[in-house]
Order: structure tokens, then sequence, then C-alpha cells
């Protein structure tokens, strides 16, 4: 592996790594605001509006739009199915 490689394989496990913090806090958070009352359902709605304005700010509505169009088909491949349950 070429110094090139060996950075970029370096920076790919910062970004899991920060991928997994962040979705620690968010669980926490999550788990939070159930236990106070909240519904999931209106968790989720929230979180949703949340995330797309945030990356609608960052990229735009059409790069957002077209990100979006492809939920459906990684939805059906189970790409955000884990094993946590849903309260």
């Amino acid at each position: 592996m070429d110094k090139s490689q060996a950075d970029d394989h370096h920076d790919d496990l910062i970004i899991a790594e920060k991928k997994r913090a962040a979705l620690a806090y968010l669980t926490a958070a999550w788990d939070e605001a159930i236990a106070e009352g909240i519904d999931s359902e209106i968790l989720a709605h929230a979180a949703l509006f949340a995330a797309l304005s945030d990356l609608i700010a960052t990229y735009g509505e059409e790069a957002v739009a077209e990100l979006v169009g492809t939920l459906g088909d990684r939805i059906r491949r189970s790409e955000f199915t884990v094993s946590r349950p849903v309260h």
C-alpha cells in the first residue's frame, strides 16, 4: 500500500468512527425523547426534517431530491434496518 492509499484508508477509518459516534449521539437523544413521552413517529418526522433541511442547506434541493429518489431501493435492500427495537 503506497502513502496515498494509506492516507485514504486512514481517512476512511476516521469517517467511519465519526459516523459511529454520530449514530450513538442520535440514539441517546432518541431514547431520551422517548423516555420523555415523545412518540417515535413524531421523532422520526422531526429527524427527517432536520436531516433533509441540513442536507439541502449544504448541497441544494436538486442533489437532495436525487438522494431521496434512491431511498426506496435502499430501504428494500435493508440498508437502514438495524437490530435496535423501535419503541
